[in-house]
């Protein structure tokens, strides 16, 4: 419970390992107390980080961007994970999940999961309008998989995607109404890449530093 705490409100850092975690805590077994250690550990070293906050306001989209990100079918189940990551300077929403249907191809789960980023996309736009600091104009989103990228701007139904549920093209009705922008960006500067995988020591690090987690 403390660690899902820290995950969802200050530590984007441990939001992948906590929730890949919490899948096994009716039933855990010694690997996964193990793993919680661990857990606890890397917060302790790492007790003097903190987020820091603060877009540029000569950015011309505005102070919010999002990253989305899927982990393809690695999973148990064959089920991806889906990321996303959304920043104002720093990081202010981010989310880890599995997702409900087992996807056909990596570009199919990389389009599936853009849908809950869209999501809080809308919402963290109507939260900012409301404050008075939403600019004019889309907000974005990157990607790393351009078929699903190019799948989002194809308003056409085809053999490829007629198995797909209705509910994952909502995302074309939020481009063509120009409230968001999908662009793509390399696998290595999606930031939504920490919420959809473990990472090697020096792309984790890189990644703290661009979601705005920095020691003090």
């Amino acid at each position: 419970g403390s660690l899902v705490y820290f995950a969802c409100a200050t530590r984007p850092d441990i939001a992948y390992a906590v929730f890949q975690l919490a899948r096994y805590s009716e039933n855990p077994g010694m690997v996964h107390w193990n793993a919680v250690k661990r857990v606890f550990a890397y917060l302790k070293m790492t007790r003097d980080y903190w987020l820091t906050l603060g877009g540029d306001d000569d950015d011309p989209n505005g102070p919010l961007v999002g990253y989305s990100d899927s982990d393809g079918m690695s999973t148990e189940g064959r089920r991806a994970i889906s990321g996303y990551g959304f920043l104002i300077g720093g990081a202010v929403s981010w989310s880890s999940k599995r997702q409900d249907i087992v996807a056909q191809s990596t570009a199919e789960a990389e389009y599936v999961a853009l849908t809950p980023a869209f999501k809080e996309a809308i919402w963290l736009r109507s939260l900012l309008t409301v404050m008075g600091l939403l600019t004019d104009g889309p907000t974005p989103i990157h990607g790393d998989n351009q078929s699903a990228l190019a799948f989002a701007h194809n308003n056409q139904f085809d053999k490829r995607s007629k198995h797909i549920d209705i509910q994952y093209h909502f995302t074309r009705e939020r481009i063509i109404s120009n409230e968001i922008t999908v662009t793509y960006c390399a696998s290595e500067d999606n930031q939504a890449d920490l919420f959809t995988k473990a990472l090697a020591r020096p792309a984790h690090e890189r990644q703290l530093a661009r979601i705005g987690l920095r020691s003090r």
